[in-house]
């Protein structure tokens, strides 16, 4: 009888002490769990204890505070050493530095992808040749692409037609804002006539776009024969003081147009050319400029007006002028890339004098001069043609690069002509990129 009831007792014991660590271990029941942020989640093991033994240690209230907490602070990690945090909340109090022996979820958090940004100022007959030079910006292209479109008010809706008219597939890789002509300071009407129309509006980018970061500005007549993502690489080249980028005015002093007949301060020894610009915004609104007009710096906005009316009588060619005049007090401020980013007929024309272009093949065309739509340079007109004629989503390699390179057959009784491997080695180059970014890596292998 004794027997029968040491078990009893033995058995009401158990199951009392069953009820009381059921309780206890349940004790934030009506607490929140965690919830997912995002897409996936993972266990990340954090040392070694096993939850089961975790009630043992710390007792129920503080399960339950762990579980209010990882509610709050889903996908940050914490550190193995030192019990820190790496996220926002800085690091934890001594009790909860023992709590970090614990499995628990977090949320495997996406970077934000990164978004390009390309601007054009577009005025007069520049509809088509601008489409073409975006159209060229995402054929090559791997990120997104924000376009940034200064535009006349009469070209305003027809850049929203045709960019509308694009397939899905080509669209979703983009987005446009197209903005209408201004000049925050001085006569608009002077700023608007200072060389090619609206030319001038490329000044006032880091003043009107205050919101964006980093910027590519091109010319109309720009075309992209490689990727935009390896020239945006280029920021990350600068250092501490540099805020721009543009590549040379002119190879070979001597037979270059700043060398020979400038009559104001230009940059270097031959300047600049600003068809190519490559922008950190941030850095070009909070910096002080040098100048000859004060002794002290002055900030961008307040610059450039001044500056235009004391060399306005000295200076050809407009807004690059000024931007050379700039540079030439602040060579610190300018990063200056290769003549492959910025390839035009004077590179040719007299003679091949782009080294770069005849290693590593033309990055970014720059048909100045009209050559687009004449036969004075038809090697240029072959390439500004097949993109412009190309139809998205058709066979790159068939309808791009084989018009091209038959075309250049044409072409060879002239300089530039002469040197089809040039202006061909990075459209293939950027073909075969593309392909394996959008097919090659989302075949899985077999298991």
């Amino acid at each position: 009888m004794r027997i029968h009831c040491k078990v009893v007792a033995i058995a009401v014991g158990f199951g009392v002490f069953l009820l009381l660590y059921f309780f206890g271990w349940n004790g934030g029941a009506d607490e929140p769990p965690p919830k997912e942020v995002g897409g996936d989640r993972e266990l990340e093991e954090v040392g070694r204890s096993p939850p089961s033994l975790l009630s043992d240690y710390v007792g129920s209230d503080a399960v339950a505070k762990l579980a209010r907490k990882s509610a709050t602070g889903v996908g940050q990690r914490v550190g193995r050493k030192e019990g820190k945090t790496t996220g926002r909340e800085g690091s934890v109090n001594a009790k909860s530095k023992f709590l970090g022996n614990v499995i628990r979820p977090v949320t495997r958090r996406r970077r934000p992808e990164e978004v390009m940004h390309l601007a054009v100022v577009a005025c007069g007959k520049r509809l088509d040749e601008t489409l073409t030079m975006l159209k060229s910006a995402l054929l090559f292209s791997l990120k997104k692409i924000k376009f940034h479109i200064f535009a006349e008010d009469s070209l305003a809706p027809q850049f929203e037609e045709r960019l509308n008219q694009w397939p899905q597939s080509v669209s979703a890789r983009f987005q446009y804002s197209i903005y209408p002509i201004s000049f925050s300071v001085g006569d608009a009407e002077e700023w608007k006539k200072l060389f090619k129309p609206c030319a001038a509006q490329r000044l006032f980018l880091p003043i009107i776009l205050k919101d964006v970061d980093s910027l590519l500005y091109v010319d109309t007549d720009v075309l992209f024969l490689r990727p935009m993502d390896d020239i945006w690489m280029f920021l990350k080249s600068f250092n501490e003081s540099q805020l721009a980028a543009m590549a040379p005015e002119h190879e070979v002093p001597k037979i270059g147009w700043y060398s020979r007949f400038a009559r104001h301060p230009f940059y270097g020894v031959t300047g600049v050319n600003s068809g190519v610009m490559l922008m950190n915004l941030t850095r070009i609104r909070r910096t002080l400029f040098k100048s000859s007009l004060i002794a002290g710096g002055l900030l961008w906005e307040d610059l450039l007006h001044p500056l235009h009316q004391k060399y306005r009588n000295h200076i050809t060619w407009g807004d690059q002028d000024l931007l050379n005049i700039i540079f030439h007090y602040n060579p610190e401020n300018l990063y200056v890339f290769p003549c492959q980013w910025n390839y035009r007929p004077d590179h040719c024309m007299y003679g091949s004098n782009c080294k770069e272009a005849e290693q590593e093949g033309v990055s970014i065309l720059h048909g100045n001069r009209g050559v687009y739509h004449d036969d004075k340079q038809p090697a240029f007109k072959v390439v500004y043609d097949a993109i412009h004629n190309f139809p998205f989503e058709d066979n790159m390699f068939q309808s791009l690069f084989y018009p091209i390179q038959n075309k250049f057959l044409d072409t060879v009784n002239t300089l530039c002509g002469r040197i089809p491997q040039v202006f061909l080695k990075q459209i293939e180059k950027a073909m075969k990129t593309v392909f394996e970014a959008n097919v090659v890596r989302h075949v899985r292998p077999r298991k």
